[in-house]
């Protein structure tokens, strides 16, 4: 569907994709409703876009589950209705073996990353299902097809995201309501700070191992598979490569990145 004078929820609008995904929407002539954790990041939006009343900013944390079921009505009552949702907001752990992650953190990973997923979706399709026609795009990673060391759980939360959303797409088929997944590789963000993650990256290493897609291209691309409906919405080139690698020698391509991202990891 076009996303001209459509009205879209964008989580995680307050930094990295989310932010790019509401700046082209409302460039594109959508309104949006902002949702993030953080009011600084969601007002240095409203600062970028100044796109008046076409944006609306919600401060929430997507984990809380009442705050997500209260959003519809809110956005609907600013917005006159809801045609899309982009589920951006997500959460990375620390760079550790599963041996040293805090119940805390697996905690943390599975109510941001699935639970708020899953809530949304729960919140909007009601009204997204009595629209002309809609659309939920889950934001899930790579690493839901390609196990990465040192994000096991981060990995196996977007894995789920990724086949809840397959599924929601088998079931919507015949609706007006389209699904895309979208599954990036390594995307220029601030989602480690955001996450109160130190990458732990050596001190000759100033950056991460492999070249990082910008956000804004990121989010053209997300918006562009919108508008054509298509299921994967594949994030740059080491997301593609390592997608066709995984299918065609999946053992090689995980000791490819075990290789890759080692340096990240503390010795056993």
């Amino acid at each position: 569907m076009k996303v001209q004078d459509k009205v879209f929820v964008v989580t995680g609008a307050g930094s990295g994709i989310g932010l790019q995904l509401a700046v082209l929407l409302l460039q594109r002539g959508a309104r949006v409703a902002a949702v993030d954790l953080r009011r600084d990041g969601l007002d240095a939006l409203a600062a970028e876009a100044e796109a008046g009343e076409r944006l609306s900013l919600h401060v929430m944390n997507v984990a809380d589950r009442d705050a997500v079921l209260a959003l519809p009505e809110q956005v609907i009552a600013l917005h006159g209705a809801v045609d899309g949702v982009i589920n951006n907001a997500g959460v990375i752990q620390p760079f550790v073996r599963v041996n040293d992650l805090t119940f805390d953190d697996v905690h943390r990973m599975i109510d941001v990353n699935f639970h708020g997923t899953v809530s949304m979706v729960k919140a909007f399709l009601p009204h997204l299902l009595e629209r002309p026609e809609g659309h939920i795009a889950n934001v899930s990673s790579m690493g839901a097809f390609l196990p990465v060391p040192g994000q096991a759980i981060y990995g196996a939360s977007k894995a789920a995201v990724k086949l809840m959303t397959e599924a929601l797409y088998a079931e919507l088929i015949e609706t007006n309501v389209g699904v895309s997944i979208v599954l990036p590789g390594v995307v220029d963000t601030n989602i480690a700070s955001n996450s109160g993650v130190d990458l732990g990256l050596p001190a000759d290493q100033t950056q991460e191992p492999v070249r990082a897609l910008a956000a804004d291209r990121a989010a053209e691309t997300i918006i562009d598979g919108i508008e054509k409906n298509r299921l994967f919405i594949v994030l740059g080139s080491d997301a593609k490569l390592m997608y066709l690698a995984n299918r065609i020698a999946p053992k090689a391509s995980i000791r490819l990145i075990q290789q890759q991202l080692k340096s990240l990891l503390p010795d056993v």
